[in-house]
């Protein structure tokens, strides 16, 4: 995922650009420029490989400024990481676009435009953007006129930012499956892709939706809709309590993080989804090349991230039909290992710097395996850098030590996995693909209405109050989940916690079930809901009391020792993600009755990196 930042103003803007670079910089980064229109009347830019500090470096020892600029830290998806990819892009030294996102036609619209004499100096997809504009011009000479007509002939996903020498009084903004924000200032307005980006300069937001084109001057902004129709957008003013680091109205940061599911999850779907495909080079340049060849995957992980893989292990081998294996970091690093041919390893990690997870990683280098792919949300991580392909999550700063944002960011970009394996391979059912991008898109809503449960679950966790011991049941895909609802309960409650395949409680573990041991059931509508049924009326033979998370469609129903809580019906391949919601408010609230630490639990740290 990439970061722009772009200012208009009365001012020098280079210094700002460059702050909000260097505040975009952990979503990853491979290369930065900018380019500003100097007070000579041209445009200039600097592009540098590597960190922003090395941009920052560059302008410091050769100095430019001027009131109207754009800037890019950029995560190659064409082209390799290097100066001549880097952005921004020019044509003809006098229009310059910086651009996230993905142009799927690229390579026909650059035969093209080849055909029209273009001469292209990066292999980049966003510089064909750049020569379609200023092509456009030739017969469209109002730049906010020819940005609408170029974006026509584009397919795939972008936010883009535009200055032009011969227009100087304006920044142009496009957005199409890649967020952008408008930051109001006075006598001064700013672009960039997150609001984060921008908050050294204004505290005012406006967030352009999808089709949206603008016009940014000094002292004003026109928005045009999808349709091309003149529109208003709200403006949101933020406080310092919308900040990652400020719990704002929350009472604990574990509870805001929970909420901000939607948001995170729509973040990381943004810009990876076609009209009815994944994106396969949202991964990487050379993704779709090593892809092919996968034939196994290997994952790798600790603790939530863990239990993360183990769900992408159903999606892997039901979905995309490819052989899995799942293996706790710690392990693997000391384990003899013998790598299948052609094995992709994975790893997960929200930090990136997970020492154990880190060294499995090294050590698999000199294994023999196909690739590696980092999973992560931290884009200047260790990880990262060591990994030959990353898929970065969006799910921002998490506070809480107990995961909650990170794990459900992870299983989205492990869903994109699975289908962008099983597309390139050709091994993904008919149909399935189209049917569970349109999910996804429709996953923030749901996990919206997921959140809308927390007053029946806080009200469920007064069940927990004298408890000490709690077993989580599972079948399936929702096993992982039931691991991971105890893991939540245990760090942050206390309360001994575990998790079984429901069909194994005859195997051992009903010998624990009395009155005094609560059994947490997760019941999606599938095809094991009536196994698992069975599975619970062992429990109530044995007196055991019942809490069970079941779809309002189950047709499951409240009686003596059972306590069922309807969750919102979804396509059963996402539903690993929507049954964690529950499980996550259900480990607060029991937490918050024991009155313990919630955000930062005894014996626990954020980021584990000594092994």
């Amino acid at each position: 995922m990439c970061g722009i930042v772009g200012a208009v103003a009365e001012r020098n803007i280079t210094t700002i650009l460059i702050e909000g670079l260097k505040r975009l910089e952990y979503r990853g980064y491979d290369s930065a420029g900018l380019a500003v229109f100097s007070q000579q009347g041209t445009l200039e830019r600097r592009r540098r490989i590597g960190k922003v500090s090395e941009l920052e470096a560059a302008v410091g020892a050769d100095p430019l400024a001027g009131q109207l600029g754009i800037a890019h830290t950029r995560w190659a998806t064409h082209g390799a990481p290097t100066e001549h990819n880097a952005h921004p892009h020019f044509s003809a030294q006098d229009l310059a676009v910086v651009h996230n996102g993905i142009i799927e036609n690229h390579e026909e619209l650059r035969e093209k435009l080849k055909g029209l004499g273009y001469v292209f100096s990066s292999e980049t997809d966003t510089e064909v953007i750049v020569h379609l504009l200023h092509h456009t011009l030739k017969t469209v000479p109002d730049l906010v006129d020819a940005l609408k007509a170029a974006v026509k002939q584009l397919h795939g996903a972008y936010g883009l930012a535009v200055i032009s020498a011969h227009q100087p009084d304006r920044l142009l903004a496009a957005r199409s499956g890649s967020p952008l924000v408008i930051g109001l200032g006075h006598g001064e307005n700013f672009l960039a892709s997150d609001q984060l980006a921008l908050r050294q300069v204004t505290d005012r937001f406006m967030y352009l939706e999808e089709g949206d084109i603008a016009e940014i001057r000094r002292d004003q902004v026109t928005i045009w809709d999808l349709a091309g129709h003149p529109v208003q957008r709200e403006t949101v003013q933020y406080h310092e309590g919308a900040e990652a680091a400020d719990k704002g109205t929350y009472r604990h940061f574990m509870l805001k993080e929970i909420h901000e599911q939607p948001t995170v999850v729509q973040r990381t779907l943004e810009g990876r989804l076609g009209k009815d495909h994944v994106m396969v080079q949202a991964f990487g340049p050379q993704a779709a090349e090593l892809f092919a060849k996968v034939r196994n995957v290997q994952i790798v992980a600790c603790g939530t991230s863990y239990h993360a893989g183990m769900v992408a292990r159903y999606w892997l081998e039901e979905l995309a039909g490819i052989p899995c294996q799942v293996e706790v970091a710690s392990e693997f690093r000391y384990r003899k290992v013998v790598v299948q041919p052609d094995t992709l390893f994975v790893s997960i990690s929200q930090s990136g710097e997970t020492a154990d997870t880190l060294a499995a990683l090294r050590n698999a280098k000199e294994l023999g395996f196909l690739g590696s792919l980092a999973i992560c949300n931290v884009g200047i991580s260790s990880l990262v850098r060591e990994s030959d392909l990353t898929l970065l999550t969006q799910a921002g700063p998490e506070i809480g030590v107990a995961s909650t944002k990170a794990f459900t960011t992870q299983l989205v970009s492990l869903m994109l996995l699975t289908l962008s394996l099983g597309q390139v391979r050709g091994t993904l059912k008919a149909g399935v693909e189209a049917e569970l991008v349109e999910e996804l898109r429709r996953l923030p809503t749901r996990l919206g209405e997921a959140l809308a449960m927390d007053a029946i679950v806080e009200k469920t966790a007064e069940l927990f109050a004298d408890k000490h011991h709690t077993l989580f049941l599972g079948r399936g895909a929702q096993f992982p989940v039931a691991m991971e609802g105890a893991l939540k309960l245990k760090e942050i409650s206390y309360i001994h916690a575990e998790a079984y395949p429901a069909g194994e409680l005859k195997h051992g573990p009903l010998a624990l079930v009395d009155s005094d041991m609560p059994v947490v059931t997760v019941a999606p509508n599938n095809e094991l809901l009536e196994k698992l049924k069975s599975n619970l009326q062992e429990v109530r033979a044995r007196g055991g009391e019942l809490i069970v998370f079941a779809d309002e469609n189950a047709g499951m129903s409240n009686g003596e020792g059972t306590h069922v809580i309807a969750v919102p019906h979804i396509i059963d391949a996402l539903a690993p993600i929507l049954y964690t919601i529950p499980l996550q408010l259900l480990s607060y609230y029991v937490a918050v009755l024991k009155g313990t630490d919630v955000d930062q639990p005894r014996n626990l740290a954020k980021s584990v990196t000594v092994e």
